[in-house]
């Protein structure tokens, strides 16, 4: 009977539907529960509000940035988004100020980016020697670094007025003739800006520095000496060639404060420091805000915005390769 009564229910689809469906109800059930209880469903209250917050109001940003900059906003009314042009990018080339600031911003990038890697290797190199009161020289090389650039700028303002303190300084030993006015001469202007910022910024390349210093094995040290080498081999050959991730963290951490310098740059000149200090943050406030003329304020923005790509980008993306992020 329990044979014959199974192969009816065989034959029968309606039979077998009756008792497949408790079962797959089950599996759903389970499969449910096992979703509802999974560490990715658990911690979205945690990341969804703030993802959401940062899509709209940092990407969001950026893109309606990049769409006014293919119209001819001016500020006024509803930007035209039926029309887009590449106008505003256009007369990029023939701007002066837009090509004078393009120029001020690659050489602060570069001298300021340079001169601080090399300041901060040096003051490592000396910190690492097992020096008396190192805590208290690192304290005082990384303090400007805990300043923002305001504070900065502020205090370089006063350092390099007619009668600041270099000046008086350097009238207080004989050297009248070096005393220069630092912020008014535009020889001296971006000069100026890149030694301030070179001021606060080395002690943290130091940091950097010592950091990979202390992270090199004993070993190293050793085996170089064993096989007759000098000092100065011994860094040329042995320590700066593995200090090459510290070098490029640090590089990148520099440029984009770099590309951010408005603020010190706004703080001590205005939001027309000449062509011989501007750079292009400072030409994309003037523009909006100063000039009112919107679009092309964004076009310039867009330009800082892919310079700014340009150094992070290859940076993520090795960091990426290497399983770092």
């Amino acid at each position: 009977m329990d044979s014959l009564r199974n192969s009816l229910q065989r034959l029968d689809p309606r039979s077998s539907r009756g008792t497949d469906e408790p079962v797959s109800r089950e599996r759903e059930g389970n499969r449910f529960a096992q979703l509802r209880g999974s560490d990715f469903v658990e911690s979205i209250p945690f990341w969804l509000p703030a993802t959401l917050l940062v899509l709209l109001f940092v990407y969001g940003a950026i893109g309606w940035n990049v769409a006014i900059s293919f119209t001819g906003w001016s500020g006024l009314g509803q930007p035209d988004y039926t029309n887009f042009t590449l106008e505003m990018y256009r007369q990029m080339p023939a701007d002066q100020n837009f090509r004078a600031s393009l120029r001020n911003t690659v050489a602060l990038l570069v001298a300021f980016t340079s001169v601080s890697l090399v300041v901060g290797l040096g003051l490592a190199l000396l910190v690492d020697r097992k020096i008396r009161f190192e805590n208290t020289f690192r304290t005082i090389y990384l303090l400007p670094m805990a300043l923002s650039f305001v504070v900065t700028a502020i205090f370089w303002s006063w350092m390099y007025a007619s009668d600041g303190l270099i000046n008086t300084t350097l009238a207080g030993v004989g050297l009248e003739g070096l005393a220069f006015d630092w912020l008014g001469d535009p020889r001296f202007k971006l000069a100026a800006v890149i030694f301030a910022l070179v001021w606060q910024f080395s002690g943290y390349c130091m940091i950097v520095y010592l950091a990979g210093l202390r992270s090199i094995p004993d070993d190293h040290y050793e085996a170089a000496r064993i096989d007759g080498a000098s000092t100065l081999t011994l860094y040329r050959r042995v320590i700066v060639p593995q200090l090459r991730s510290s070098t490029i963290g640090a590089t990148v951490v520099l440029m984009v404060f770099a590309l951010k310098a408005f603020d010190f740059i706004y703080v001590m000149f205005g939001d027309n420091p000449g062509r011989s200090a501007d750079i292009l943050a400072v030409t994309m406030y003037r523009q909006a805000f100063s000039a009112s003329e919107w679009a092309y304020g964004a076009a310039i923005a867009v330009v800082l915005f892919a310079l700014a790509l340009t150094i992070i980008g290859p940076y993520a993306y090795t960091q990426y390769k290497r399983g770092a992020l």
